[in-house]
């Protein structure tokens, strides 16, 4: 989904459950050896990440799987090998990958709001229940149903970055003392989300291969009056939530409650690719990428077998990095050997 979005939904993701339904999806079965550049990659670094969330995967093909990772931490090597030996690579879908990045923000705020600081961040309020369809982006802003209640956790100084921080769904807000906030995804509002760049090119404001966060961001700014209205095309709102106990060297919480981690995880549908499964991507374009990464994540916009949005980290090289990325390739998940079997023998 890229800088464009991006929207968790951790609290109604079931991660526990390996069962994956392909729906009219063709499955196909790979040997590594077709892997571009597999044996390339740094396999250690991908099973640290497979480790975060392995023990969350009790389905019974995971159980040996996750007993036997620490193990195999040893080296590169080991690491490899144990991918190798008790995985087997399949490709879900036979159309063409689409590989977007998201990151999460730094921005400055503050606790209370000042002339600098007049654009807030919201928690849910108790009535919004997930799934349920509330107000959308244009009547909450509008009519003022938020505001006295209590619910702010933070003032921005920009409602473009408002918005791009509940596009991305967690963030980092450092306030005047230097305290760092921050802040992940608490719910949404029910309304479906619609992409600003693809309303840009409808109407006309940028074409197909120029439309980039940066770009949609610059417009809105030079055009306050229209890119409020173009923002509020979007009908999504989204609800954060403080995270204190999260340690600054930790990345911001995914799909399966724990932290995701620097060009290692990925979000994804989890329809098609389950949650915890190591997945291989072969991303073409500008910056091609040939990586072992880890699905721990999902989108309101990643939809499709082959869909990922690559995480890129914090900060404002990671968003600029992040939203330029909108290339194709190939997105291959490795499963256990039996389970992928089994998925080949359905199809």
């Amino acid at each position: 989904m890229r800088g464009a979005a991006r929207l968790f939904a951790w609290v109604a993701v079931p991660v526990f459950v390996l069962g994956l339904t392909v729906g009219s999806a063709v499955a196909q079965i790979l040997t590594f050896s077709d892997l571009d550049g597999w044996q390339d990659d740094d396999h250690r670094a991908a099973l640290s990440t497979f480790l975060d969330t392995c023990a969350l995967l009790q389905d019974p093909d995971w159980a040996p799987i996750c007993k036997l990772a620490p193990k195999a931490m040893l080296s590169r090597a080991t690491a490899r090998s144990f991918f190798e030996m008790l995985f087997r690579p399949v490709v879900v879908g036979d159309g063409p990958a689409l590989f977007t990045g998201y990151y999460e923000p730094e921005l400055a705020g503050s606790p209370v709001r000042t002339p600098r600081y007049p654009y807030p961040i919201y928690a849910r309020p108790p009535e919004v229940q997930d799934g349920q369809i509330w107000l959308d982006r244009g009547a909450i802003e509008t009519s003022g149903a938020l505001r006295g209640r209590g619910l702010e956790i933070a003032w921005l100084e920009d409602p473009v970055e408002v918005f791009f921080l509940q596009v991305q769904g967690s963030g980092r807000v450092r306030l005047p003392n230097g305290q760092v906030v921050r802040v992940g995804y608490a719910g949404r509002n029910g309304h479906p989300y619609r992409s600003v760049g693809k309303e840009m090119i409808r109407r006309g404001i940028m074409g197909e291969h120029s439309v980039s966060a940066s770009g949609i961001k610059a417009w809105v700014r030079a055009n306050p009056a229209m890119g409020a209205e173009l923002l509020r095309h979007n009908p999504s709102f989204v609800f954060f939530r403080r995270l204190p106990d999260l340690p600054p060297e930790k990345g911001p919480i995914g799909a399966m409650g724990r932290s995701i981690t620097t060009m290692r995880s990925v979000a994804i549908d989890p329809i098609y690719t389950p949650l915890g499964a190591p997945v291989w991507l072969e991303k073409n374009g500008r910056n091609p990428m040939r990586r072992l990464m880890v699905a721990q994540d999902t989108g309101g916009a990643i939809k499709g077998p082959q869909r990922a949005d690559i995480f890129f980290g914090t900060g404002l090289q990671a968003g600029e990095d992040a939203g330029t990325v909108k290339d194709g390739g190939r997105m291959v998940v490795l499963l256990p050997i039996e389970r992928a079997y089994a998925l080949a023998e359905v199809e």
